[in-house]
């Protein structure tokens, strides 16, 4: 094909839009709508798996080092736990330290420890386990470790934690996945109810000897064309539904910190790509969409 004919249909494709506004707006209304749902819907997994993270990063192991231990055992307590690809956050912990810490917190009667003759605190280091679900397998290794006395864990804690997790993920996996088909099927719908009110021109564009690839050019741009007006449109609503709910936590902000309720994804962050994703997926479903749907009235 020519490369004069290929610029006529695409604008012939770009100006059917305008002289088919009509149908035009109702592909354009559902593409916006399924591509806005979608959005959301990535949106709100990615930010429940920050949330389940940061709840995550609240649980602590406490490993108590044995009263007498040598410094040459410390360090290499410290050293393998430093190692350990299911930790992070180790931090050291000496009797002074230790001792500090419960003066701080008993206030008013801190004057009492002055009569202690000897330091009871315990030496002591603290770390976060990487994934949860392996916290029981965690502690046994550290519990092997020469010169630790005990390892206290949240194990119920953990272990609730990690099934809410599991179970907001296949959730929202589901949704996502119900939301990928429906708008497939609703778009394809609507496409095929704007291809089936101009079944007479693609008839007498073929009757009149044009080639398949000729008839389909102009609507795959058509297609195309509203797609990437319905990924941008999506885009914005989505900017500006995002922006106010993330807002809200900016509001008493320790209130929602204590439910993990902080380190959310700005939309600054992926207002861009986001952009780009939309308007691809938009202009493939509008693109692929309306060839398929017009199939049937190529068969002339």
């Amino acid at each position: 094909m020519k490369t004069s004919n290929v610029t006529y249909l695409i604008k012939k494709g770009i100006s059917s839009v305008w002289k088919n506004i009509v149908m035009s707006f109702a592909s354009f209304s559902i593409l916006l709508v399924s591509l806005l749902q979608v959005s959301c819907a990535v949106l709100f997994i990615l930010n429940v798996n920050i949330v389940m993270s940061n709840i995550e990063d609240t649980n602590e192991l406490t490993i108590y080092v044995k009263e007498g231990a040598t410094d040459a055992q410390v360090a290499h307590i410290k050293d393998v736990l430093e190692n350990n690809r299911d930790l992070t956050d180790v931090k050291y912990y000496s009797k002074e330290d230790a001792l500090d810490d419960f003066r701080e917190d008993m206030q008013e009667y801190s004057e009492l420890l002055d009569y202690l003759e000897e330091n009871p605190m315990p030496e002591t280091f603290l770390a976060r386990v990487t994934d949860l679900s392996k916290i029981r397998y965690t502690v046994d290794v550290i519990s092997g470790i020469e010169g630790v006395e005990q390892v206290k864990a949240p194990y119920e804690f953990a272990g609730a934690l990690v099934n809410i997790r599991n179970t907001v993920t296949g959730i929202t996996a589901a949704v996502l996945a119900t939301l990928i088909v429906v708008s497939i099927v609703i778009v394809s719908n609507t496409i095929r109810t704007s291809v089936f009110a101009r079944r007479n021109e693609i008839s007498i564009m073929k009757y009149v000897g044009a080639t398949n690839g000729f008839i389909k050019l102009p609507f795959f741009v058509e297609g195309m064309f509203i797609g990437i007006l319905a990924g941008a449109g999506a885009w914005g609503l989505t900017w500006v539904i995002y922006d106010s709910i993330f807002a809200l936590f900016g509001d008493n902000l320790s209130l929602w910190q204590m439910f993990g309720l902080y380190g959310l994804i700005p939309f600054s962050d992926i207002i861009w790509p986001l952009l780009a994703i939309n308007c691809a997926a938009g202009a493939l479903l509008g693109a692929v969409g309306t060839v398929i749907s017009m199939g049937k009235y190529l068969k002339v």
